[in-house]
Order: C-alpha cells, then structure tokens, then sequence
C-alpha cells in the first residue's frame, strides 16, 4: 500500500495528531455500533475509492498547528491572501439589507449571466447566449457538473500531470476512467501534442486542460493550444474541459488565451471560472461555467437536483466584480502586481537551493519545484530518518522546518511539492529560510545497502 501524508512508524508529530483523531473517530463510533443494532456499512464502491484532498487536509493540518501555539507557515493554501475589494464586499452587505436573501434561480440570476456573457465576449471574444451560462457554487462544481453530463462508465477522461488534485476523482464519482498523461519540467509541464494523439481511443470523452495551472503556473501559449486543438480536432466525441480560473494571474510576457476561442473549438468545449482567485473571493463561492446548449442544459439538470442555485449575496457582490473591469479592475491589477512580485521572490530563493529544478511559473500564484534529488530509499536526515518519498519529504519540512507545502504527488507527480506564494512578503521570507536551512545538502546523507 502506498505511504500516506502523516504516515510514520518513528510517531512523529504528524502521525501522532492525525493518529489521535483517527483513534478518537474509532472509539467514537466502535461505542456507538456496540449499543445499537448492528448496521450495514457499505459505501457506494465509487465513493469509498476517493482520496481526500491532501491540500485541504494540509491548510487544516497547519492550521490546528498553528492553534496549539506551533509556529507553523502555511504555504499549501490555494487561495489568495487579500481581502475581497471594498465595494464588492460592500455590495454583498447591500443585497442582504435591500433582502435579496430569497433563492436564485437554478442556473444563476439573469443580470449576472448577462455580465457574465459581456465579460466573456469582451475579454476573450466568446459568444453565448444566456442559457449556455449556468452559474454554480464555485469553479469546482462547475468542473464537477460538466463531467458528471458528460461522461458515464466506460469512457475516458484525458487528464494531464501535474493536475488539480480533484479532476480524477471527479472522473471516479462519475464512473469513468481517468488517463492520466505526464508531462516534465523540460517543457514547462505543457502536454505535447504526440503525446496526446497517442493517447486517444474509441472510449476518449473529455480532454481537461487548466491554463494557468495549478498546480505548476504553466501557461499554454496560443500556438500550443493550437496545436493541441489540431489534434482534438480529429476526434468528433471528445469535448474540452477548459478550466480558466486563473485566469487573470498571469505574469508578462505570458497571455492567457481561452481554448474555446480557437477556430473550431466552441462547439466542443466547456469554459469554466469563477470569482474566486482573480476578485479574492473563495468564500463566497461563486463559479460559472459556459457551454453549447446541449452541455448547459444537462450541467444545469444535474445542478437542479444536488444544489439548487447558487448563493444569492454572492450573485449580487459578483456584479459590482464584473463592474470593477478587465482583470478586476484597479484592485486585481494591484494583486497580481504583489504576486509576480512574491513569485521572483520564491523563484530566486529556490534556484539557490542545491538539488532543486524549477521550471518558472507564469500564471497562478505556485512554485512546483523538482525535489527529487532529495528522495531514495537509501537518503537519510539526521535525527529525522529516511526520506523515501515526497510525502515523508514534505513532513520534514512540516516538523523540523515548520513549513506546511504539499506532496506532488497529490497532483500526480511524485518528484516534486507545491509551494503556494499567496502569503505576505514576510511570511515568504520566514518560510523560504526554514525550507533553505531543511534542505541544505549537508544535512542529506546517502546511506550504501546494509549500513546505518
């Protein structure tokens, strides 16, 4: 069975909190099953499959760290660390005052897809109509509802590595295969067109493509994207995923362009974003997803009865969103600025660590660094142990450099770990010291077989 994050037979300081609490939810329910009828305890075999999102187990790890007095950085949050724009918040406190606290409607209010369709037509000259929006509890559930409409048991999704840790599950709750395509630093983790022609069947359904990335920050450039449209061109069932919520944190000379604005692409693609990343708004949670009508219709069904219509406030903050212009206006450009500034920051310390390989995100706010120089069987720190894998490398870091990142291979690449620069200047500086000092070649051995 592989490692898991936390797992740890010398009962270090991760294995003893997560060992706590799993002992804790044993007791808890070995008592309750003791003293009631004995009940059956199946789980749907597609559910009981999936993996928990280590990123968020980590953010929580770090921060129940942080409660108990532990100075701990957290750098494995995906979100940004400003505070949504004044008025946009301000306009969420409005909608509740003048009691626009009633249920949307299924697919979303019909002025913010409005905006939605002025904004799609003015930044990435796409063309929809109303109901080919369907506004969604987040980019997550939009990504989630158009795999869900899309593929049934037996087709394939084609999913390039490094990816967002929840596109396979995705793919496993709607009984479909996930096919999972490698790409390499070399080539600044862009899926190469041989590559996906080669992988193409019968049973291939939906392509998933984020551009910017989480979680390398690699930005598919337009002639690849064409590239990568010659080939999907080809195949007459396959649809595209196109997951565009980072769209506005890309750093010059890289642009963002949408795949479905490629000649022959709209009729086959699925656009989604949302207002998370780009207008600091995650908890708001607020997503949308564009679509030909045969592909709107289905997500909005397949809405209509788990969540209904999304958060009405948060309809109504998105509008004054939209309002602040191209790329969130004077508020988005000010965070962008402060992330590519964070992002030569972390990228200049991390080529000054002997071992690590980078290739230099353009977009997004994460560093996904080549760590696997660091990693073997036979690699050993002093006082901590073996470092095998990734997972035991990213506890290290956790205990002894007190800096929560994330495994690759939670985004499935074992060699390498997700830092997240969404953190203030001094935080960065703080964290990037610990990583240098927990990663200082004198501190790595490597032991021949058979000795200690």
């Amino acid at each position: 069975r592989p490692r898991r994050f936390g797992e740890d037979t010398r009962g270090g300081t991760v294995a003893h909190v997560l060992g706590a609490a799993m002992a804790s939810w044993t007791r808890v329910h070995v008592a309750s099953a003791s003293s009631t009828t004995q009940v059956d305890r199946s789980i749907n075999p597609r559910v009981s499959t999936l993996r928990a999102s280590r990123t968020m187990a980590l953010t929580d790890l770090a921060r129940a760290m942080q409660d108990d007095g532990i100075d701990v950085v957290g750098l494995a949050a995906g979100e940004p660390d400003f505070d949504t724009p004044h008025v946009v918040a301000e306009a969420g406190v409005q909608a509740i005052r003048r009691g626009k606290t009633r249920y949307a409607p299924n697919r979303g209010t019909a002025e913010l897809r409005r905006r939605i369709r002025t904004k799609l037509k003015r930044d990435q000259g796409l063309e929809y109509a109303q109901d080919e929006i369907v506004v969604s509890n987040g980019a997550k559930q939009s990504c989630a509802m158009a795999v869900f409409a899309c593929c049934q048991p037996g087709d394939e999704v084609i999913v390039p590595a490094p990816h967002w840790v929840s596109y396979p599950e995705m793919t496993t709750l709607a009984g479909a295969e996930s096919v999972v395509l490698h790409t390499n630093a070399q080539d600044g983790f862009v899926l190469q067109p041989d590559a996906l022609a080669q992988s193409l069947t019968e049973k291939s359904r939906m392509l998933v493509l984020c551009t910017p990335s989480n979680p390398t920050g690699a930005v598919y450039t337009e002639q690849q994207l064409k590239d990568i449209a010659r080939v999907v061109a080809d195949h007459p069932r396959l649809l595209v995923l196109s997951d565009e919520i980072y769209e506005h944190i890309v750093y010059p000379p890289a642009k963002h362009r949408s795949f479905a604005s490629l000649d022959g692409m709209w009729e086959r693609t699925i656009t989604v974003n949302g207002f998370s990343k780009g207008y600091a708004m995650t908890g708001w949670r607020l997503g949308y997803a564009a679509a030909p009508q045969w592909i709107a219709d289905a997500m909005a069904a397949v809405q209509s009865h788990t969540t209904s219509g999304a958060n009405t406030i948060a309809q109504e903050a998105a509008l004054e969103a939209l309002d602040l212009g191209p790329a969130g206006g004077e508020p988005g450009t000010a965070m962008i600025q402060a992330f590519q500034e964070r992002r030569d920051f972390v990228v200049k310390r991390l080529h000054a660590i002997e071992g690590i390989v980078l290739a230099e995100p353009q977009g997004a706010f994460y560093a996904f660094p080549d760590v696997s120089r660091f990693l073997g069987p036979d690699v050993e720190v002093e006082g901590f142990g073996k470092v095998p894998d990734v997972d035991t490398l990213c506890r290290y870091i956790l205990e002894v450099g007190k800096v929560a990142v994330v495994p690759g291979d939670a985004f499935g690449d074992s060699n390498c770990l997700r830092i997240s620069y969404a953190a203030s200047m001094d935080l960065l500086e703080k964290a990037m010291d610990r990583i240098a000092s927990a990663l200082h070649p004198n501190k790595f051995v490597r032991r021949k077989p058979g000795t200690t």
